[in-house]
């Protein structure tokens, strides 16, 4: 059998898992810049930083609640180690804030307002993404063109946010 006529090859257990981190850390991101963006100029710096992490525990607990429910609808429910596997699977939703998050407290400690160490964090978030777009690029071996268009994807998403929390700023 020839290479190109070879089936294409499954992906590893650790590639699944790294796409499944990646998409997971993206979502988290996500997330985290839409609770800085919409409360980032209401909120002291404490509460807005545990909001946040809150935030994604609850999303990251209902998002594997709802996967356990869409299983158990079909009449297979998982082991405890599947759900133990699964949970640590998607952590990422909730770890991908904790850069930001500290880039949050810094500014804030370094003097900056509770609205402009939000908007450190959005920026932060934005490089994070970029970062999340073009290793996911990568991994699918695209090619320059294509994964050049990813990271500016990834990256519109927290420019988006940013857009977000500055009009939600001056026209509130």
């Amino acid at each position: 059998m020839t290479p190109a006529q070879q089936p294409p090859e499954r992906p590893t257990a650790t590639a699944a898992q790294n796409a499944t981190g990646r998409a997971a850390g993206i979502y988290g991101l996500i997330v985290s810049a839409s609770v800085l963006a919409t409360v980032g100029s209401q909120m002291r710096t404490a509460p807005l930083a545990v909001a946040v992490f809150v935030t994604l525990l609850v999303y990251w607990l209902s998002e594997q609640y709802a996967e356990l429910g869409a299983r158990a609808s079909e009449g297979r429910i998982p082991s405890a180690g599947s759900v133990r596997s699964a949970l640590r699977d998607k952590w990422p939703i909730v770890s991908a804030s904790y850069v930001p998050l500290v880039a949050l407290l810094v500014a804030r400690l370094l003097g900056a307002t509770p609205s402009d160490a939000a908007l450190v964090a959005l920026v932060v978030i934005v490089v994070l993404l970029m970062i999340y777009g073009w290793r996911a690029g990568r991994a699918a071996r695209m090619g320059r063109l294509a994964q050049t268009g990813m990271v500016l994807l990834a990256g519109g998403l927290g420019v988006l946010m940013i857009v977000l929390k500055v009009s939600l700023k001056y026209f509130h």
